[in-house]
């Protein structure tokens, strides 16, 4: 009778697990298109694009500042 009820549990544990899936996807947020609709967006959730935006602009202007880094010293070193 133990093994009944362990599995009734088990089933409900499963059930469980899958609901929190759900919900999880369910908050997961699309990531950022450039163009689309604003106006379903609360301002905190224009905020947060705002700041993973400007986080996005900084890691790009990096990757800019060391490709040209790399290009110079490659130019340097063959024209010597």
């Amino acid at each position: 009778m133990a093994r009944a009820g362990a599995a009734k549990g088990g089933a409900k544990g499963v059930a469980c697990m899958r609901d929190d899936d759900e919900n999880q996807q369910r908050r997961v947020r699309a990531p950022y298109e450039i163009g689309q609709p604003l106006e379903a967006l609360s301002v905190a959730e224009i905020d947060e694009r705002i700041a993973e935006l400007r986080g996005e602009i900084a890691r790009l202007e990096a990757a800019r500042a060391g490709k040209q880094a790399a290009g110079a010293a490659a130019d340097a070193f063959f024209r010597r």
